[in-house]
């Protein structure tokens, strides 16, 4: 929120106590107390103004906490986000009247101590300055101009109150993350409210929204606030990252990083790592699309569209139209549209298909369940003691309270009811549109506070009622919303998009901003949800789909089996599912990863290459783990013009990348190039130096990964490379591990342990672009 107007005014109606000096200081263990006040010329200064405490805390090595509070008795009714904290790791040098240093491993925080020259300094032994607070950065606001402040009530009048965080920016900084959004991927001079909305793609709302993001010099903030936090960044004061929540306090941590991988890693650290998916969830999902007709027939038809065009599926999703209209949710299958729902979804698992449905956190009036929702209490309540209800979804519709541990037994229970049937997963839609005015929760939480935070309760509930029932190694959700914590609760998609190549375009913004927030899966709706694609548009977003983690084909009016937009899409997406399928024992190996260090899968190019300042700007590649760099095509005649990263750093050999497509072609590194490519290619580059794990004869990702499997080794290795080879079965264990050198011109492979498995010959090596 923006309160000035320009650097000497400040709106109407508005008030701001800035805070100059440090009136005292004391240190209890690891944790430093002070009380701040305006500019003190006498003591009569101390009357009639503001004063806010501070607080300084470290949960863990390279990260430190600040907490802001101006009036400290209000009542805190929750919720929390859950936080991982260690003790031990802190150093503490106070000098009286000078300065107090706070230092948490590589991080350093000093504060300035002497009259009226009040300011905070983050820094690093790698850089002089990271961020920090300067004049008449920390401060009260005071807003009259709302409905809050009666003007007759005099002395006595209410403000409408904010606490307010400005932190420095140097030059040439850039800023990323704040979760999936799907504006500029630099959130440099963009004005962002964290508050869970839904939007589509295509606006400056967002339905993941994080208050987390991540700068070019080598930090990240995290605001510990579930509530609307606002973010003015170099958009109210040019120099500055103006953080602004309602209320009475904020909290902060600056997270070192020594590269932004660093910064992730200690990020998700703090806030939860993620968790893995079954190996079955990689392979290429179908959905029934959301308002058109389907029955038993049409399904069985898109099936065996699939089968007869030898397209590899492995899940089918049902969506919203699996129930009957205006009884959503009653997690039932319309008996007019699906006669024996057990019979057939037993007949869809002979197929070896895995099953999914769609479901919300909202029960219609029409819906049998509505008055059993009633009757016990399971609803959000307005504060009269009636329940929530309105038309915008569902007539009549009410939320389930997740704060009602009785609420959430029910839930779960019709879940369970459908995995009895042979459901395994399921797509958590909405729990965007949370009421937050005149409410009234189970537990008596926050309303405002719990508007975004109630997706990830959605989530987690869902969540724990998969790993109950199947086994964490055999769950996830397909998740539209979510807030920081929710890496734990896998997978989440981008929402509504349209069938453009513009909105492809803006999903891949969104992914890649939601992978610098914690995250590290994501898809998008192949071919857009809204209207229908152009073939063009389809089998683009076909390669880019099926170069993402997850892969649906997804829409709203109309179907995406392949075949309805020509055989040549069906042709292009054969050759897609499978070419990822091949690279699944990568891709596993990849998301290990994430889990170990918070890495996700799909990579802004800088956060693979931070040494190379010509990829922070680019939002129209990624690099698809460590090894494999995508451009996508987003214009119909096949024209792309990308940028090669530069490698080199730290031993890695400066070599050529080359085309997964064709090994004779080779690109430069650091060079910017322009080509055509029809539908049956597109830039996909092997790193130089590089190992990937392959398997081409993988018909499904549980297929075993080792009978079969091949090294692409791309060019000189300049020092060992190690290859694990994740077990399909359970995706967080190894099966194998393989070290991989050069000596001379050889490729030699070594096994260095893991888990028992069938392994009988080492893997080929194909060795290319090796002269």
């Amino acid at each position: 929120m923006k309160f000035t107007e320009g650097m000497w005014r400040l709106r109407e109606g508005i008030r701001i106590d800035w805070m100059s000096n440090v009136e005292r200081l004391n240190v209890e263990q690891e944790t430093v107390h002070l009380l701040l006040n305006k500019f003190q010329r006498h003591r009569g200064d101390t009357l009639d103004s503001a004063t806010i405490s501070a607080r300084i805390t470290s949960p863990l090595e390279g990260i430190i906490g600040v907490q802001f509070v101006h009036w400290a008795g209000q009542e805190d009714k929750g919720p929390h986000y859950h936080l991982n904290t260690r003790t031990g790791h802190t150093k503490i040098d106070h000098t009286s009247n000078i300065g107090l240093q706070y230092t948490s491993g590589p991080l350093d925080l000093f504060i300035d101590t002497s009259p009226n020259e009040l300011s905070f300094n983050f820094s690093s032994s790698k850089t002089k300055k990271l961020t920090g607070h300067s004049w008449r950065s920390i401060g009260y606001v005071s807003d009259e101009t709302t409905a809050k402040s009666q003007w007759e009530d005099g002395l006595f009048r209410e403000r409408e109150g904010y606490m307010l965080a400005a932190l420095d920016l140097g030059v040439g900084e850039k800023l990323y993350g704040l979760g999936e959004r799907f504006g500029s991927f630099i959130k440099n001079g963009q004005s962002v409210d964290i508050w869970n909305e839904d939007g589509g793609t295509s606006s400056e709302l967002a339905y993941k929204n994080i208050p987390f993001y991540i700068s070019s010099k080598g930090y990240g903030v995290f605001v510990n606030h579930p509530g609307k936090v606002s973010f003015e960044l170099q958009s109210e004061r040019t120099t500055r990252v103006n953080i602004s929540v309602p209320g009475e306090e904020v909290e902060y941590f600056v997270i070192f990083g020594n590269d932004p991988k660093d910064v992730l890693n200690r990020y998700t650290a703090l806030t939860g790592r993620p968790s893995l998916v079954p190996a079955w969830s990689y392979d290429l999902w179908l959905t029934t699309s959301f308002t058109t007709d389907y029955n038993e027939e049409t399904v069985t038809g898109f099936l065996d569209g699939f089968r007869n065009r030898d397209i590899p599926l492995g899940v089918f999703h049902f969506d919203c139209f699996w129930m009957k209209s205006y009884q959503w949710c009653d997690f039932v299958f319309d008996s007019d549209m699906f006669p024996d729902a057990t019979g057939y979804l037993k007949r869809l698992k002979e197929r070896g298909l895995r099953l999914s449905v769609w479901i919300n956190p909202y029960v219609g009036q029409a819906s049998p369940l509505f008055q059993e929702g009633k009757k016990n209490g399971y609803f959000i309540k307005r504060t009269d003691g009636s329940i929530w209800q309105w038309d915008y979804w569902q007539a009549g519709m009410a939320i389930v309270d997740f704060t009602n541990p009785a609420a959430c037994t029910w839930y779960t229970n019709h879940l369970n009811h459908l995995m009895d049937l042979g459901i395994d997963t399921f797509k958590t839609d909405f729990a965007e549109r949370i009421p937050f005015k005149n409410i009234r929760y189970h537990d008596s939480s926050n309303p405002v506070h719990m508007h975004n935070y109630y997706a990830l309760l959605y989530n987690k509930i869902v969540y724990t009622a998969l790993t109950t029932r199947l086994g964490k190694s055999n769950s996830l959700l397909f998740a539209r919303s979510t807030a920081p914590g929710g890496q734990a609760f896998p997978v989440h998609w981008g929402g509504d998009c349209e069938s453009t190549f513009e909105a492809m375009a803006e999903s891949l913004r969104g992914g890649l901003s939601l992978m610098l927030s914690g995250y590290i899966f994501w898809a998008s709706d192949i071919g857009g949800f809204e209207g229908t694609p152009p073939p063009a548009v389809y089998k683009r977003w076909v390669q880019f789909g099926l170069l993402s983690t997850h892969s649906r084909l997804h829409g709203s009016s109309s179907y995406r089996v392949p075949w309805i937009y020509g055989e040549d899409c069906s042709t292009v997406l054969r050759d897609c599912v499978r070419r990822k399928l091949a690279l699944t024992p990568y891709i596993f190996q990849e998301a290990l990863l994430g889990l170990e260090n918070g890495t996700p899968v799909m990579r802004p190019l800088f956060l693979e290459f931070p040494g190379d300042l010509n990829t922070y700007a680019i939002d129209t590649q990624y690099m698809f783990g460590g090894n494999l760099f995508v451009a996508p095509v987003f214009v119909e005649d096949g024209t792309v013009t990308f940028y090669v990263p530069r490698t080199g750093d730290e031993g890695e050999e400066d070599g050529r990348w080359v085309s997964w497509f064709d090994h004779a072609r080779t690109y430069e590194s650091g060079r910017w190039y322009t080509e055509i490519h029809g539908f049956d290619t597109l830039p996909l580059l092997l790193r130089p130096g590089s190992v990937t794990p392959v398997n081409s004869k993988l018909r499904s990702p549980m297929d075993n990964p080792l009978d079969g499997m091949e090294l692409l080794v791309n060019g000189r290795l300049t020092g060992p490379r190690m290859v694990r080879v994740v077990n399909p079965d359970t995706t967080h264990q190894v099966l194998e591990t393989f070290e991989v050198t050069q000596v001379g011109n050889e490729v030699v492979v070594n096994v260095k342990g893991g888990k028992e498995s069938d392994l009988q010959d080492l893997p080929t090596v194909r060795h290319i672009n090796c002269t």
